[in-house]
This record gives C-alpha cells, structure tokens and sequence, in this order.
C-alpha cells in the first residue's frame, strides 16, 4: 500500500483594505496567525500584490491589485502578533501628467 504524505495546505491570507481619510496612503492588513516574521514573502510591483507566508503545515497566501498608482519604494510593513500591517503611500495622479500646449 502507497504511504499518504501530508502536504502543506494553502489558506487565504485575510485581507483588510482601505485608503487613509487623506488619500495619501494604502492600508493593507493581513491576518496570518502562527507564521514567524523571516517566513513571510511579500512582493510589490506597480499593479499589485503577493504574499506567502509559511507555518508548519500551511501557507498563507494571498495576490491582489492596487486601486490607485502607488509609490511601492516607500511602503513601510511591521508584523506583530499575527498582524502584518503594509502602508504604501499613493502617487499623485498629476504627478507625470503630460501638459498640452495649446494654441
């Protein structure tokens, strides 16, 4: 009879988000219970989101899109206590606007 291994599971990774009340920064709150702060994997690009965070026999896991351009180079992440908190700032949406020259 062939031995059963067991696998890692993957679990949704709960997410809360939401843009502060000045409009200048993303929050992002993920729920991963259990999970040690070197085992956690967040990557940011422009458009968005992945985060995998390992415990024993489970994963967390979790990919998104942002709602609004972001400045990913100054997002700041603290974890603690089962919470990973990310603020990533948003850009200014004039920022690299192009001027039209009219005449």
């Amino acid at each position: 009879m062939k031995e059963l291994s067991i696998e890692k599971r993957e679990l949704d990774a709960v997410l809360c988000s939401c843009v502060d009340d000045e409009k200048s920064s993303l929050h992002l709150e993920f729920t991963i219970p259990g999970v040690k702060k070197e085992d956690i994997d967040l990557k940011l690009n422009h458009d968005g989101f992945n985060l995998k965070a390992g415990k024993n026999d489970a994963e967390y896991v979790s990919t998104g899109s942002f709602c609004c351009p972001v400045e990913i180079e100054k997002t700041e992440a603290n974890y603690e206590n089962g919470l990973l908190l990310i603020d990533i700032p948003l850009k200014d949406p004039w920022e690299n606007a192009y001027h039209v020259t009219i005449h």
